[in-house]
């Protein structure tokens, strides 16, 4: 091993990196260690265990979703600032092996995320919202995304891929005696990325009717 000096955030992109070849249950202080030609007890100086180090993974996908996926103006509406935002979470999971599963349950290191939720949230309330209200609306929408993306995954773990035992066609053949349930798979395992703004769409409108907020 050599002494390369490292710090947080290089651990962080050294474990995202490490992350698209090993996936999450791959991903140990060790192997990162070893990605950076360094002793594993080195690591234990930035991150006391693997849930530290995912925070701080989650945080740093977090920032790069913000510089890559959210450059432009802000929406005005809180329909279309809640679309626009659950549309680049998708994306910035997507670009990492279980990246939902990473970011799922994650506790932000910094206080990046707060300047955005204060803008939204005063959004919502300017629109009609109570804050209790902006909050659940805001927390069932991201449990969308995160359970989306999750079975996602569980299909494709990365563009391009496709896990063994979901082939469609298999699937109908065995699910014969039950026509729409084995016409059904082309949909359920696939049209990934209508079916996210479809299902986007059905949450926010569900969010206007049951507050009456429109």
């Amino acid at each position: 091993m050599g002494t390369t000096k490292i710090d947080r955030a290089r651990v962080a992109d050294a474990g995202l990196k490490l992350l698209n070849e090993v996936g999450l249950d791959g991903l140990t202080l060790r192997a990162i260690a070893r990605e950076l030609d360094v002793k594993a007890p080195a690591l234990y100086w930035h991150f006391k265990d693997k849930q530290e180090l995912l925070d701080e993974m989650a945080t740093v996908m977090y920032r790069r979703m913000l510089e890559r996926d959210l450059p432009g103006p802000t929406p005005r509406s809180w329909q279309e600032q809640m679309v626009a935002y659950q549309r680049a979470l998708r994306g910035a999971l997507l670009r990492h092996r279980d990246g939902a599963k990473v970011y799922s349950g994650a506790r932000f290191t910094g206080t990046d995320h707060a300047d955005g939720l204060e803008a939204h949230l005063r959004t919502m309330v300017d629109a009609g919202f109570e804050l209790w209200q902006a909050v659940r609306a805001g927390t069932t929408v991201n449990a969308f995304t995160m359970g989306f993306v999750t079975e996602e995954q569980g299909v494709q773990p990365m563009p391009g891929e496709r896990r063994e035992g979901y082939d469609v066609g298999e699937r109908a053949e065995r699910l014969g005696r039950y026509p729409l349930a084995a016409a059904a798979g082309a949909e359920i395992f696939g049209n990934y990325d209508e079916r996210f703004e479809d299902g986007l769409r059905i949450v926010v409108a569900g969010i206007e009717a049951r507050y009456g907020v429109s």
